[in-house]
């Protein structure tokens, strides 16, 4: 996934959880369970649960004490825009099937003559700067893109990182643009030298519990990130090297235009059929499926449809939730969630910063 220029001269990647509805879901669900519990007996178990992982609808932002900052020791900024780190293309291949619309490579570069060696994990990203120059005859500025590829790389020697890339383009004046960034990349062949720095980032990280729940997300390139945990979590050579072993429960969310668009499909389907118990793969095809009023079905629509399962999981606090794509899914996702929510009375200015404390979503749109 692509990030803007104006992030990076920030200071690096900036993740702001904007998709409200699902937020607005989660109150509503917590609440909910609270409200419903008292019969059961089991509402002082339930708010107690909610509390320590600072989700209690009744109790102020202001006296949740924040966890400590999660993965303190993850790698961050090895090679800065300064002093890039040259890597070396090792594979560059098309990820789409006949039929699909735009352009959607996998992109694979070697890491091992670095020093030191730029080290990274599943959820950081890393910054590209195209060769040649601007406009204005100054050199191109950086981009960063999400990793596609675990700590171990594709080839499991822990030397390579890859990258999930689209073609940006757009129309201008008539004319049809291609982005500097994205294009540079898809075009590069093998054996060509690429300015690389990072890693960046620590909001899209998994949790170290081998126990968690992890529900994602992701349309577009937006899997990049959702294919790196997938491996983490399923290949059967990640397993064997990772001293971490999944246990929990992994729900993938994807969304696609086209059935050809699906990225790293064959794979998922794979974990799917292998992890029957632990991985469940949906996928919304807006062009080729249809939602329940008959419309085209994109990712909010399958979320609606399995919101009581979704809740279900989020109510667990080992369970947390990945968001990753297109700015144009939230729209959708915002009017769709805002309205269930709506309906409940609730207040999710209330709830949304006992979450965020708790460190159990996780958001990155573009």
């Amino acid at each position: 996934m692509a990030y803007s220029e104006t992030q990076v001269v920030a200071g690096g990647l900036v993740h702001i959880p904007i998709v409200i509805g699902v937020f607005w879901f989660i109150q509503s669900f917590l609440l909910r369970r609270i409200d419903t519990s008292t019969s059961s007996g089991n509402l002082q178990t339930q708010k107690a649960s909610i509390t320590s992982q600072g989700t209690s609808a009744g109790t102020k932002a202001s006296k949740v004490s924040p966890r400590k900052p999660a993965h303190p020791d993850v790698p961050v900024n090895t090679y800065k825009p300064k002093n890039p780190f040259v890597g070396k293309v090792i594979e560059n291949y098309s990820l789409l099937k006949d039929g699909a619309i735009g352009r959607v490579n996998h992109i694979t570069f070697d890491l091992s003559s670095g020093d030191p060696l730029l080290r990274y994990v599943e959820g950081q990203s890393i910054g590209i700067i195209p060769a040649g120059e601007d406009a204005n005859g100054k050199p191109h500025k950086i981009r960063l893109y999400s990793i596609a590829s675990t700590r171990h790389g594709d080839n499991f020697a822990g030397k390579t990182v890859s990258l999930c890339v689209r073609q940006l383009q757009y129309e201008k004046d008539g004319q049809t643009i291609d982005g500097v960034c994205s294009t540079y990349l898809c075009d590069i062949k093998p054996g060509a030298q690429v300015k690389i720095t990072g890693p960046v980032g620590k909001e899209m990280l998994l949790p170290e519990d081998e126990d968690a729940n992890v529900i994602m997300l992701a349309t577009g390139t937006g899997i990049a990130p959702m294919r790196a945990y997938l491996r983490r979590m399923f290949d059967a050579q990640e397993r064997a090297k990772n001293n971490w072993n999944f246990k929990g429960k992994a729900w993938l969310f994807m969304g696609a235009p086209k059935s050809a668009n699906l990225l790293y499909d064959d794979d998922f389907n794979k974990y799917q059929e292998q992890y029957k118990d632990n991985f469940r793969y949906t996928k919304a095809i807006s062009r080729e499926q249809n939602n329940t009023k008959g419309g085209r079905m994109y990712i909010q629509d399958r979320v609606l449809e399995h919101a009581d399962e979704i809740f279900a999981l989020i109510e667990n606090p080992k369970t947390h939730i990945y968001l990753c794509g297109l700015k144009g899914m939230e729209p959708g996702i915002d009017e769709a969630m805002t309205a269930a929510a709506a309906a409940k009375g609730i207040n999710w200015s209330e709830l949304r910063p006992q979450l965020k404390k708790a460190h159990r979503w996780h958001v990155e749109t573009y």
